[in-house]
């Protein structure tokens, strides 16, 4: 029996390794150097690249009110929004935010695949720049092969060192930029040019420039291959249904080559076999071999194989955004004939309207009383009732504030004791004091009634915060 074992598990591993071995995915043994070509999905991956991430490295420096304008500011627990202040009480509506996010994610997926990856992914786009600029100084794919099987020359060492030097510097700012969404941004570049900076700051620079500079600038396409999850996952995300960069196999195939006069050498599908899409593929995936999972469905391919069949004078489309289902011939459904995707529609839904409503309801001042329970209330000398409440007041203003205590409702008659120095509430953070409400025993008609609190800040009328709670007196 444990030979009978043994050799089952040697036939598996086996199998996985020339399983492995016929798979048509880099795993690192070269460079991939991608031609940049121009076309409809090459602008779209630009500009969105652009609008997703120049404010990343630009926004920290708004200001509003002289205070940054936008500040995840974690070492107060606060965030600030322009006017808005959002305290650790507050975080729910982050996790809604996060919910949003993803479902978002998913429901993109679930309709075009993997678009966050080709059009908006950090990872995508730190490397398209760094690519970018390794074609601007060591000339296109053959001229950038070429130098790298050269021998070590000044011309050689002069690019090497300038593409690098460059490279280090989009780290670094990389680094700063994420920096300043947590610390003010013009105090923090002042303690970094001083080198005044904490210990934590050095370490979180240091993490994103190595980060940056080695994803970006060296593992490239195996960051999406072996580290990246979402390309694991977005497989069960996926049908039929979904357009994504297909290859129309039954109008390409079977390929062939062309002589210069246009004359086919043998009857062949409109693929020339040119492999300009493969050229052009950021992870170098041929994507005539079916669905891979190094395909990021940024379509480059697309605008490759439009300017060839342009060339050739065949009709645009051999590879396309379109389903699986589309091309076998089945009737295509549209968005909203998608379960999946209707349901993580109403997902995105709720959490946006739990986001609007949290904002909306999100004064700059909260308060929270709790009535003393033992006991309910208290009879006194002179036959008045008296109870006790502890008030709980958020301040989420910037400043210190002096709060003034009224209520509503109640018994004729009462009074407040304990507010008439104004307690004063700290910004940022919770103050605790207590309140005692004081009436008449003719007066009391019930036992239990209702009373409203408000707390009004002396400074500005317009912040103020209101809870309902009970005042108790002996049975009637």
């Amino acid at each position: 029996m444990n030979q009978q074992s043994e050799k089952k598990e040697m036939g598996e591993v086996t199998t996985l390794y020339h399983e492995f071995e016929t798979w048509t995915v880099n795993t690192g043994g070269q460079t991939i150097h991608a031609k940049r070509m121009p076309g409809f999905f090459r602008t779209f991956k630009d500009r969105a690249q652009l609008a997703l991430w120049l404010p990343f490295f630009f926004l920290p420096y708004l200001r509003w009110n002289d205070k940054q304008a936008i500040l995840f500011d974690i070492e107060h627990r606060q965030f600030h929004f322009f006017n808005l202040t959002v305290l650790p009480q507050d975080i729910w509506m982050l996790s809604l935010v996060l919910l949003v996010a993803a479902m978002t994610l998913f429901a993109a997926t679930s309709v075009a695949s993997r678009v966050w990856c080709g059009y908006f992914c950090f990872q995508t786009a730190w490397t398209d720049w760094f690519t970018w600029l390794e074609n601007r100084i060591e000339g296109n794919p053959t001229a950038r092969r070429k130098l790298d099987e050269a021998p070590w020359s000044f011309d050689k060492l002069k690019k090497k060192v300038l593409k690098h030097l460059i490279w280090m510097l989009i780290a670094v700012l990389t680094g700063i930029s994420f920096s300043i969404w947590f610390v003010d941004a013009f105090d923090y570049w002042n303690q970094l040019l001083h080198l005044q900076l904490p210990l934590v700051g050095w370490v979180v620079l240091l993490m994103f420039f190595l980060g940056t500079y080695i994803l970006a600038g060296f593992m490239r396409e195996q960051v999406c291959f072996w580290l990246c999850p979402y390309a694991r996952i977005q497989g069960v995300m996926t049908d039929t249904q979904t357009i994504l960069p297909t290859y129309d196999y039954t109008r390409g195939e079977p390929r062939g080559k062309i002589r210069r006069g246009g004359e086919v050498v043998a009857p062949q599908g409109d693929c020339i076999d040119c492999f300009q899409c493969v050229q052009v593929c950021p992870t170098g995936v041929d994507i005539r071999n079916g669905q891979q999972l190094g395909c990021i469905t940024c379509g480059l391919c697309i605008d490759a194989c439009d300017v060839v069949m342009d060339k050739i004078g065949k009709p645009r489309g051999l590879i396309r955004y379109a389903s699986l289902d589309e091309l076998s011939g089945k009737p295509k459904k549209e968005m909203y004939q998608h379960p999946r995707t209707l349901v993580y529609i109403a997902i995105i839904l709720l959490a946006l309207g739990g986001i609007v409503w949290g904002l909306t309801h999100m004064g700059a001042m909260t308060l929270k009383v709790v009535h003393e329970r033992q006991p309910l209330f208290v009879q006194m000398s002179d036959g008045s009732v008296q109870n006790k409440y502890d008030f709980k007041v958020l301040n989420k203003t910037d400043h210190d504030l002096h709060v003034k205590v009224s209520a509503e409702g109640g018994v004729a008659g009462q009074l407040i004791i304990g507010a008439e120095n104004q307690p004063i509430t700290h910004h940022g953070r919770g103050t605790s004091f207590t309140i005692f409400v004081k009436a008449p025993a003719k007066s009391i008609t019930k036992d239990v009634v209702p009373i409203q609190f408000r707390v009004e800040s002396a400074e500005d009328p317009n912040v103020f915060a209101e809870y309902t709670s009970k005042f108790y007196g002996p049975n009637r």
